[in-house]
């Protein structure tokens, strides 16, 4: 007989509920979400959880897995990716909406590659439960001024103004910001 996934707490379930619209989920789609929420069981068992967002492509994804890895090593804490939460999800924004929910902290490290987490980072600020719990990792480049673009730099305007903005350039840098995170 397979292990029992373990319960996912009810005011969880709820938050959730509120944010997905009934007739948009099916029946499947509510299992496979409950399954994957069922992985997340070191947000509960740790006193701290980060979920950790950025860019996938081959050499900002390094950078994010330094993140995890940097977090990781704090003791009662649980760092994770995104990507490391399985399933099928149609819908990436609900994903994230469910997983946002539940941890203590959300991490965004930015770059100015392309498939950065924009969309999210519209969350971020448009949300004041997600908002409070945000910090943002913001790579400064010596050859551009604005590299973001003034929608961006709106962003990072506003958690700067909340002590959440932290600045890197180099990887070393990105170490020591880490570190700075509660």
């Amino acid at each position: 007989m397979p292990d029992a996934e373990p319960p996912v707490p009810e005011d969880v379930l709820t938050s959730a509920k509120d944010r997905l619209e009934e007739e948009e989920i099916s029946l499947a789609d509510n299992e496979e979400i409950l399954h994957a929420l069922s992985e997340l069981t070191p947000v509960y068992e740790n006193d701290r959880s980060y979920f950790v967002l950025g860019n996938y492509d081959r050499e900002p994804i390094r950078r994010l897995n330094l993140v995890v890895d940097r977090l990781n090593r704090r003791q009662d804490a649980y760092a994770f990716r995104m990507v490391d939460i399985r399933g099928e999800w149609d819908n990436s924004i609900q994903k994230f909406c469910l997983i946002a929910d539940i941890v203590t902290y959300l991490v965004g490290v930015a770059e100015k590659e392309p498939s950065d987490f924009l969309v999210e980072q519209g969350l971020l600020v448009g949300t004041t439960e997600y908002f409070s719990k945000s910090h943002v990792l913001k790579r400064e480049y010596e050859d551009a001024e604005h590299p973001f673009g003034w929608m961006q730099d709106g962003v990072f305007e506003l958690f700067d103004r909340n002590g959440r903005l932290y600045r890197w350039q180099t990887e070393a840098d990105l170490v020591d910001v880490t570190e700075e995170l509660p």
